[in-house]
């Protein structure tokens, strides 16, 4: 049986937060990161920065994505 009070607020989870506030965004970016980036980098024909941190390059690949196409919704 489901939660009704989870469901209504199923579109309030924090699953998707600003990058500038995650509280590990100064970390160094992950391993799937630095793999994603460097996959994008090359597509788009763009340097790939190897410093940067957690929040960076989540907003780096979001850029990259958009040069690319990749990771979008068209069809």
């Amino acid at each position: 049986m489901s939660d009704k009070k989870t469901q209504d607020h199923a579109d309030e989870s924090n699953t998707i937060k600003d990058p500038d506030n995650w509280t590990t965004g100064d970390e160094p970016m992950t391993g799937a990161q630095r793999s994603y980036l460097t996959t994008l980098s090359e597509e788009a024909k763009e340097e790939f920065d190897e410093n940067l941190t957690k929040a960076e390059a989540s907003k780096r690949i979001e850029e990259l994505q958009q040069k690319t196409g990749r990771g979008t919704d068209s069809k």
